[in-house]
């Protein structure tokens, strides 16, 4: 794998970001492939929860999500801006058109694909996903899936990311080498 990430580090000329629904382990791989390909990593969450000096939960329960949704779609746009990046951005991010135009235009996209069931086990514990206290997590991620996958399907790379981390980095890897040609 060495050999494949200096052939990507080599030839990446835009930002890579990771888009999925929650527990698609976007944070966790876009952490790792940044590091492994010398790129400074950013969560569009942590950058809207820095801005706005509140929780994701506080800003949807004051603030509503119309109100982060315009605010992720900012900083994500400051942030493509930045170039030489590494992204991670929130699940319904390219559910709104302005911000799926800037991420399809100036990033490589890479969309890590989980099953529901995989989904579920990794959100359970997680007290930060105000979409899911609205009623059945499996529910509400199936048809969170349902609606936003033809969306993500847009993406320049597909990955399945349902095994371990490892899997999961290692076929970013592949896939970014498959689409950069390399």
């Amino acid at each position: 794998m060495i050999e494949e990430i200096e052939k990507i580090k080599k030839n990446l000329v835009k930002p890579v970001v990771f888009i999925g629904l929650m527990g698609a382990g976007k944070t966790e791989t876009g952490k790792a492939f940044a590091a492994l390909a010398g790129k400074n990593f950013v969560d569009s969450d942590d950058l809207i929860i820095a801005r706005e000096k509140m929780t994701i939960p506080e800003i949807f329960n004051h603030k509503g999500e119309a109100h982060f949704r315009t605010v992720e779609r900012a900083v994500i746009k400051e942030a493509l801006n930045t170039g030489d990046i590494v992204l991670s951005v929130g699940g319904g991010a390219v559910m709104n058109e302005e911000t799926a135009a800037l991420i399809w235009s100036q990033a490589l996209s890479v969309y890590l694909d989980a099953d529901v069931r995989t989904l579920v086990a990794r959100t359970a514990d997680n007290d930060e996903r105000p979409l899911l206290k609205t009623g059945n997590p499996a529910d509400i991620l199936a048809a969170l899936k349902e609606k936003r996958s033809p969306v993500y399907a847009k993406a320049d790379i597909t990955v399945d990311s349902n095994g371990t981390p490892e899997d999961v980095l290692n076929g970013v890897v592949q896939g970014l080498t498959r689409h950069l040609s390399l």
